[in-house]
């Protein structure tokens, strides 16, 4: 490791004095000017990780459903997952340390975590359509080469993509080809053959409206459209041409302000769909005949998908449990449907014996334990993709002949609200039980129970951000009024008890 050379490129990224941040979640986001320093040193950090790993590891540039001027960073794991938690330990250290620091932190992490510093090291770098993405790119890849570490630039990418490369060339190859082309052949074969039994029937021609969020989804559904079979179009709005990222339109503005975006219009029961920029996020929505806005997030999403699942494993008749992860977030009919109507068990399912069941079926069972191979080739991608979540969904409705409006009403999701509270400092609140219960500041806590027994059917919960200094609150209830009313009297709880900093809660929304 050439710490001289190492010293002398770092000068052309310098840290900002005083700035500091945290690798969360969603790795390192901020305003685009304050990073350079941070995807310098996150290309230092990938070899160190490659090295340690003896496998290729990703850095993905973007800020997903943040504002254009945002931007951000985060690695990819070997095996396609998130970085390990130990590592965005190193990984703040490393963005934090002042540049005469640098090469001693460099050693600390190196002998932390037993990089081999002789073992070769290689990275792969995608970007999504922001102003800034290719400048901060060419940082991360300043940080890679000065360490000695070969790398390939993948340009622009959505995140799925970005992990699918990384899981293909670790897998050599076995879960796919490492290349754009082999992301859209193995997602388009999969629905193609899933749906021929429906498309074949002579169903309606289908047509889905999505809302590209003005980000990369744009491109690289626009690209792969014509791999689609005939029974399916779509039509794509928010596509770049015009319009901010992620202004006043995405998944993440329909979920947050229940109602369409902007630049996309809607008949009744007709089915859409919003991306957010970086095309890791889905949402579905249509009006109804009277024009309410409905949405169907992921709880019903994953609802859908279980229930497809769960069919085809009776099916083969094996005994095989599913089962269901859901996060804090899950909306409480949504769980109670899951529990009490499906019967599904709350624990991760193992997805290699559902592969060997696949493969070793009957032959009078081998038709669906051949939907149960496509299903699970689509949803292997689903985790954070939003256009294998797209393709698994309207492979069910059509399958299923579902209209939207059907599946909508599998059951009815208690009104919810999810508010934000500006702090001094995030790192106030800590959290356990999957984010559900609030460790400190004292008391805090002990006021949300409180609040909570005043409402029917209610819960809440606060947690903070992972790239900012805000606490997200959420809130459920039997009615939206006392959703709202609960919602904010938890956020006044955080101002009070949290250190919030700015305007005071205030009532309506």
């Amino acid at each position: 490791m050439d710490l001289d050379a190492v010293t002398k490129q770092s000068v052309l990224h310098a840290k900002p004095d005083g700035l500091i941040l945290q690798y969360g979640t969603a790795g390192f986001r901020t305003k685009a000017e304050h990073l350079d320093h941070v995807m310098f040193r996150m290309g230092l950090l990938a070899v160190l990780r490659s090295k340690q790993t003896k496998s290729t590891i990703g850095v993905m540039v973007t800020a997903s459903h943040n504002p254009e001027e945002d931007n951000g960073v985060k690695l990819v794991d070997p095996l396609g997952e998130m970085l390990a938690a130990s590592w965005e330990e190193h990984a703040t250290c490393l963005a934090n340390a002042e540049e005469q620091h640098l090469p001693r932190v460099l050693v600390d992490i190196s002998e932390k975590a037993a990089v081999d510093l002789h073992q070769d090291a290689f990275v792969v770098i995608g970007r999504d359509t922001r102003p800034s993405s290719e400048r901060l790119s060419q940082s991360v890849i300043d940080g890679v080469t000065v360490l000695g570490g070969q790398f390939y630039d993948y340009g622009l990418l959505t995140t799925p993509q970005l992990h699918y490369m990384v899981f293909c060339r670790n897998s050599n190859g076995q879960y796919g080809k490492a290349t754009v082309e082999g992301y859209y052949q193995k997602l388009s074969s999969a629905f193609v053959e899933l749906t021929k039994q429906a498309f074949c029937r002579g169903d309606d021609h289908r047509t889905l409206k999505v809302d590209c969020a003005n980000g990369i989804g744009a491109l690289k559904l626009a690209e792969m459209k014509h791999y689609f079979s005939p029974g399916l179009s779509v039509q794509l709005f928010n596509d770049g041409t015009k319009g901010k990222l992620n202004h006043l339109c995405g998944a993440d503005f329909v979920k947050s302000h229940q109602k369409p975006p902007q630049g996309i219009e809607m008949r009744a029961n007709e089915r859409c769909c919003s991306f957010d920029g970086d095309a890791d996020r889905i949402v579905y929505y249509y009006h109804d005949a009277d024009g309410q806005f409905h949405l169907i997030d992921g709880d019903k999403i994953a609802t859908l998908i279980s229930s497809f699942l769960k069919e085809l494993l009776l099916e083969i008749g094996d005994g095989l449990s599913l089962g269901v992860v859901q996060t804090a977030y899950a909306n409480g009919s949504s769980t109670r449907y899951l529990e009490e109507v499906m019967k599904v068990l709350f624990s991760k399912a193992a997805e290699t014996k559902i592969k060997q069941l696949a493969k070793e079926s009957e032959d009078e069972k081998r038709k669906a334990a051949k939907m149960l191979e496509n299903i699970i080739d689509l949803f292997n991608q689903t985790i954070g993709d939003a256009i294998s979540d797209m393709l698994v969904i309207e492979a069910i409705l059509a399958l299923k002949g579902l209209t939207v409006q059907q599946w909508d009403a599998l059951y009815t999701d208690l009104p919810n609200r999810q508010l934000k509270v500006k702090v001094a400092d995030r790192q106030v609140i800590s959290t356990t039980d999957a984010e559900r219960q609030v460790v400190k500041p004292p008391g805090l806590q002990e006021a949300i129970n409180d609040l909570v027994k005043k409402y029917r059917l209610s819960r809440a919960f606060v947690r903070p951000s992972g790239t900012e200094d805000i606490v997200r609150v959420y809130a459920e209830a039997d009615s939206q009024e006392n959703t709202d009313s609960l919602a904010y009297e938890v956020s006044l709880a955080v101002f009070q008890l949290a250190g919030g900093i700015g305007e005071r809660p205030q009532r309506g929304f």
